[in-house]
Order: structure tokens, then C-alpha cells, then sequence
């Protein structure tokens, strides 16, 4: 199988703060460059990367689209950068600034927010002005709120959605009914597309073997199908799981049942034709 990973961050100190890694040991030092990505996975089939905004602190979530825009080609074929739609405030001016950027799609990291900030009227407005870009939009929530992004996909039905994480299952509680069934009801809207990526930083320890993670994994194919699922490493944050060279060797396990034709929509075809590449 061959990838095009749509959840590549980078992480790169002397331009950037990342606040939110200072708890976390694995992430807390050092750099994580595109040399490294380079290094981790040659030979692994990688056929291109899309650059993921990496919640750098508030006042650099420009800065970092600037940066990386620098270093788009060959490889990094793109980025999904960082917005704030709850502002309108210079919002128009950044999407137009974006044209020139590499900017293949956007995302404002919701987990880590109010529940209400999604479910204002300027939120939504400005959302709907990226569907118009025909760009997509990243949903990055918990599975408690996967009542907020049900509202979201109502409220803008113009705007391509990629569900991240699978929408972050608890695998660790063992938490599958509620997870499920809400899945079930986003994946009912044909706007949203799900994204195989970070979930085995969900497992707890002895866990996150392709044994432990196929019945997620099997619901998430019964819900979207091939053609509405891509793929991603979520490296660095992959180091909080099983890694990323072992994540790709689990991802073709997961898939190994599916034909050709659909595991190559996952891993590579559906992300050209949602990113725009």
C-alpha cells in the first residue's frame, strides 16, 4: 500500500512555541522536522504529506502557516492551516492571504475549547466562507462532543468536514456503544469524511495492537466506507501511541481485508480529490 498522509505536524522551536507540549514528555524537547518524517519513513510507500497545523500558541498560528509555505514541494505537497472563524475580525484577510500559502484546507482544534465557541452565529458564518473556497475543515472533537459537530454539519451544509481521530475513541475505558452510535449519526451526512489516524494514542498500556484497534476500525469502515475515509500518521503526537513506523504496518494490517481499489481510496485517492491535490 502507498500513503498520502493528510496529518503530518512539524514542530520547530526556534520559529514556533507549542505551549500545550510542555506536559508531555515525549513532545516536550527537540524538533520534529521534515528530515525526521524523511528518515522515519523511507521505504514505507509514503507518496506525499500534507503539513497539519500543530496548535502552536495563539499568537504564532499565522506565523507557522508563513513558515511552512517556505518548505511546501516535493514531498510536502500542502498545508491545512490554522484559522479562527469564533473572530471576524481579519478573518477574510488571512483566507485571502492563505491563497498563496499552500493552504489546502483548515482547522480550529475544538477539544480543547468551550463547547459553545462552534456554536456561534460568527463561527458558522465564517465556516461557511471557507465551504464557499471549496476548501474542507477539519473537526477535531472529543467523542462527547459529537453532538457539537453534528450541529456544525446542520448549520453548514456547503463546507467539506474531515472527522480527525475517528473521532477520538475512548479505547482505552473500552467506551464503544455511545462512540459508536454517535459516529453512526455524523456519518449520515454526506459533507463529513473520516480521517484513519491517532487513535492508537487512545490505548492504554499493553493495548494498541491491530487486534485491539479492528473492531473501531471496522465500525468506522461500516459507517464511511472506503470513499469517504483517509489516512494520516499524526506524527509526532503518533510517539504517544504505538509510532508511526509501526502505526503504517498496523494501517496495512487494518486494511489488508479490503480490495486493492479500496484500501488505495483510503490511504491515498479520497485525500487528492478532498485536499484539492
Amino acid at each position: 500500500m502507498e500513503f498520502l498522509d493528510t496529518h503530518q505536524h512539524l514542530i520547530y522551536r526556534d520559529h514556533l512555541r507549542y505551549g500545550w507540549t510542555a506536559g508531555i514528555p515525549a513532545l516536550a524537547q527537540g524538533d520534529f522536522t521534515l528530515e525526521d518524517y524523511a528518515a522515519l519513513t523511507v521505504g514505507q510507500g509514503i507518496t506525499g504529506t500534507l503539513f497539519m497545523e500543530a496548535g502552536v500558541d495563539d499568537a504564532d498560528y499565522q506565523a507557522e502557516a508563513r513558515f511552512i509555505a517556505g518548505k511546501i514541494g516535493g514531498a510536502l505537497l500542502g498545508q491545512i492551516a490554522s484559522c479562527r472563524p469564533e473572530v471576524d475580525a481579519g478573518f477574510d484577510a488571512w483566507l485571502e492571504e492563505c491563497d498563496a500559502l499552500g493552504v489546502k484546507g483548515f482547522r480550529r482544534i475544538l477539544h480543547v475549547m468551550p463547547d459553545d465557541l462552534s456554536r456561534t452565529e460568527t463561527f458558522r458564518r465564517n465556516l461557511r466562507k471557507i465551504g464557499t473556497r471549496g476548501l474542507p475543515f477539519d473537526l477535531c472533537v472529543l467523542a462527547r462532543q459529537h453532538g457539537l459537530a453534528l450541529e456544525l454539519l446542520r448549520a453548514c451544509d456547503n463546507q467539506i468536514f474531515v472527522l480527525d481521530h475517528c473521532g477520538v475513541p475512548d479505547i482505552a475505558g473500552g467506551t464503544f456503544a455511545p462512540w459508536a452510535a454517535s459516529l453512526r449519526a455524523l456519518a449520515a451526512h454526506p459533507n463529513l469524511y473520516c480521517k484513519l489516524s491517532g487513535i492508537t494514542a487512545y490505548c492504554a498500556p499493553g493495548q494498541g495492537e491491530a487486534a485491539d484497534l479492528a473492531p473501531w476500525v471496522a465500525h468506522v469502515l461500516e459507517c464511511f466506507g472506503p470513499k469517504r475515509m483517509v489516512w494520516g500518521s499524526d506524527w509526532p503526537v503518533a510517539n504517544l501511541g504505538a509510532g508511526l513506523p509501526k502505526w503504517l504496518d498496523q494501517s496495512r494490517a487494518l486494511l489488508a481485508p479490503l480490495s486493492p481499489d479500496e484500501a488505495a481510496g483510503i490511504t491515498e485517492q479520497t485525500a487528492r480529490r478532498v485536499y484539492g491535490l
